[in-house]
Parts: structure tokens; sequence; C-alpha cells
């Protein structure tokens, strides 16, 4: 089976001619008179033409009743092709046989070569002077930029912090060295090479954009995060759900201490793109709380007291002032909202809420405001609320006898912000650490 493969394969190689002798042929009027003048004339002609060009040293014409017969070799197929045509626009050529083969002496492949080489390396030496003026321009101009970059004034004194700075230098840098660049290419007469340059630049840093689109865009976020500046370090913020006190504002992304302790590494792109809300802005701070009362019970009575609670607190803030009022109705209970405001850079949150609430439950307490009871449904008992209530309780189920309420604490408890300054304490202690990272100033104005 191999033999007949193989033996199939030669028979193919070898019925494959090594030229259409029909490619190009003349397409002119045959003459009737034949003269070998003219076949002379037509061989010198042609010969005169080869003898000028390149590449068909080897090639040998015959012409006989103008039909021309080409045999020798050339250096490629496409320079033996090239004959038809040539040949071809002779006067007087009826048909042509292109014999010629592509040679295949290793030393006359190589010889073109080497000349070409030889060619290049004189070029290069001849305009080695040149050359080396080209680089000492390119040199100087970009070593010039480097100082520029390295100055303190005036990318410090326009960038709003190092990081923007840094980003100035760098574009510095480069604007130099495509400036030395071009003032190279210019000294060499070859600044068409420019814009090939230019172009490979265009789509290498295009593939590489798609390549690292999330890094580039967490990139172009943190410059926008660190010019707007929407938060100040140890800012208490809630982006995107997670709560807790800025750390600080990296290259990649903003670090916030949690209440819990935690932290939470928020890319600068997420940043961005969500919404921010910056509870430190304002000293200020609003506390919300929603207390039952009894639909039984005088709601402008219970309105006052509580209004009253809220004002009598010594860290509730005069202005703006305290206020309350029914929020909403239920079955069995009127919902009254109690508001009230705190500076929190002295008192908790959490705390001042806290105490609030336990004072104004005990001040409608105190007052005997009707709270609301537990109301239940009976379902497939048997007996009608009716019997019941005239059966009355029983001895077994009479209610025990009420127990004596010890008195409530009318004064407000220890509301200050602990919780929250040891927090600062722990993020400018970690803040002192790395620094150098850090991409927020406390000194700028945020939005």
């Amino acid at each position: 089976m191999f033999r007949i493969l193989l033996s199939a394969l030669l028979i193919t190689l070898l019925g494959i001619p090594a030229h259409a002798q029909t490619a190009e042929q003349p397409t002119g009027t045959i003459s009737v008179t034949e003269s070998a003048s003219q076949d002379a004339a037509i061989a010198t002609r042609i010969r005169t033409i080869l003898s000028e060009l390149e590449g068909y040293e080897d090639v040998t014409v015959s012409v006989a009743s103008g039909i021309v017969t080409l045999r020798g070799t050339t250096l490629d197929a496409l320079t033996a092709e090239t004959l038809n045509e040539l040949t071809g626009r002779i006067e007087g050529v009826v048909a042509i046989r292109n014999n010629v083969t592509e040679t295949t002496d290793v030393a006359r492949r190589l010889n073109p070569a080497l000349e070409r080489f030889e060619k290049r390396l004189y070029d290069l030496v001849t305009r080695l002077p040149l050359l080396l003026i080209a680089l000492a321009a390119f040199l100087i101009v970009v070593f010039f930029g480097i100082v520029l970059a390295r100055l303190r004034y005036p990318w410090d004194r326009f960038a709003p912090n190092a990081f923007i700075a840094d980003i100035y230098r760098q574009i510095i840098r480069l604007v130099f060295v495509i400036a030395g660049i071009v003032i190279s290419l210019d000294i060499l007469n070859a600044t068409a090479l420019l814009s090939t340059i230019l172009g490979a630049a265009g789509i290498i840093g295009l593939a590489i954009g798609f390549a690292v689109k999330d890094t580039v865009e967490n990139f172009i976020a943190s410059v926008m995060l660190s010019i707007r500046q929407p938060f100040r370090p140890n800012d208490a913020v809630e982006i995107n759900g997670d709560e807790g006190k800025v750390i600080r504002l990296t290259s990649r992304a903003t670090i916030l201490l949690s209440y819990d302790g935690n932290h939470i590494r928020i890319p600068n792109a997420t940043v961005f793109k969500s919404r921010i809300v910056n509870y430190s802005i304002n000293a200020e701070r609003r506390f919300v709380f929603d207390i039952g009362i009894a639909p039984s019970a005088d709601m402008a009575r219970a309105i006052q007291i509580a209004q009253t609670t809220l004002k009598e607190l010594p860290f509730v803030l005069k202005s703006p002032a305290p206020d309350v009022w029914i929020e909403g109705v239920g079955d069995s209970t009127l919902t009254l909202r109690l508001v009230g405001w705190i500076d929190q850079r002295t008192t908790s949150l959490t705390a001042g809420r806290g105490e609030a609430i336990r004072l104004a439950v005990a001040a409608l307490a105190e007052a005997e405001v009707d709270m609301p009871e537990p109301t239940y449904r009976l379902i497939n008992s048997g007996v009608t609320l009716t019997e019941v209530d005239a059966q009355g309780p029983t001895g077994a189920e009479r209610a025990p006898a009420p127990r004596p309420v010890p008195p409530v604490q009318t004064k407000a408890l220890d509301v200050q912000a602990h919780a929250e300054h040891e927090l600062e304490a722990i993020v400018d202690e970690e803040r002192r650490d790395r620094h150098n990272e850090d991409l927020l100033n406390r000194d700028a104005q945020t939005e």
C-alpha cells in the first residue's frame, strides 16, 4: 500500500510542469513571411534587455520563426515567470517557450543576501556619525524631561495630592520621550517611521487596554476620587451598603474600618459609581425611634410628654429642635415617631438613641399613658367571647397580684462617643504605618 501511494505521488510531482508554457503569450497578428534577420534582431533585443536586469545572468535566448525559447535558471520562480510578460512585449514574437527554472545552487542564492548585508553595513558605517548625533539629541531631551519631572515645584503646588503630582511627572516624562524620538527621527530624515511606530503603539495599547480593563477602570476612578475627595480620613461613611470609618484611599481601593473592627476593601471603580453617604460632613446627626400607644390614650398629652422628655435630655440639641408626631395607625396601637439631634463629635448615636428610648418610655409610663395590650384571636374554641366574659376567671385562673414596680432612673446615663473615639485612634494608628499609600488629604474640600 505504501509503495502504491509513493508511486502515485511521484507521478503527480513529475507531471507538474515547471511553468505554464501558454501563460501570457503574444496575441498580435502572425506575419506570413519568415525572416532570419528578424529572429536575430528579436534575440539580440531580448539579450540586451536581460543583461541590464538583475537575476537573468544565467538565462539564454534563442528565436526561430518568431518563437522565443528561454532556458536557464533564476533565483526565484517569480523572476522566471516575469520573462513571459517581458518577452511578449517585443515586436515580432509569435510564441514563448519559457523553460527557465528556479536555481538550487546554494552559493548563488546566498550571494544576493550577502551583498545586501554588505550594503546595509556600509550604509550604517557611513551614517554612524549622524546616528550618534541623533542618539545624543534623544538623550539630552529625555534627561531634561527627567530633571523637570523631579522638581517639587510646580507639580506639588498644582496637584491636590501626591498621587496626582506623580501622574503629572509621568506625563512630563512621556512627553519628553516622544519629543526625543521625533527629533532623532527628524535628524535621520526618517520621520515617516514615526507614523508606523505610533500605529503599532496604538494597537498594542488597545490590546493591553482590553486585557486590563478592570485595572484601568480602577486607576481612572482613583484619579477622580483623589481630585474630588468625597470623604476625608476617619469620616463615617456608607458605600454600597458597607458602613465604617475611612482609613485610606489607595490607587486601587478604598479601605474602611467597620464598627466591628474589620477591614472593608472596596474597589475604587465601585466607590466612584456607588451612592456615598458621608455622616461626618455635618456634626449634627438625627436619631429616630417609634413608640406604640394604645388608641384609648390621650394622644395630645402623650405627644407633649414625649416632646418634653426629649427637650430635657442634656445631649439632645436645642437646634434643630426635637419633634414628635403620629406616624401610623394599627389594629390596636398608634405609633408615635420621636426624633432628636445630637452632636456626634461628643455624643454616641447608638447610646444617645438608646437613652432617649428608655427615658421616653419611662416618662409615658409614669404619666400613666396607656400602652397597647396584646390581642389574641380564638379559632374553633367552641365558646363565644360573651360566655367567657360572663363566666369570669376562676380562682385558679385569676391573674396574680401585680408586683411593685421599682422606680425608674430618670437621669440620663453616659452617652459620650467613647467607642467612636477609640475607632478613630485605631484608624490614626493604621494611617501612620502606611501613610505613603494614602491619596486623601485631611485639609481638602469635600463635595
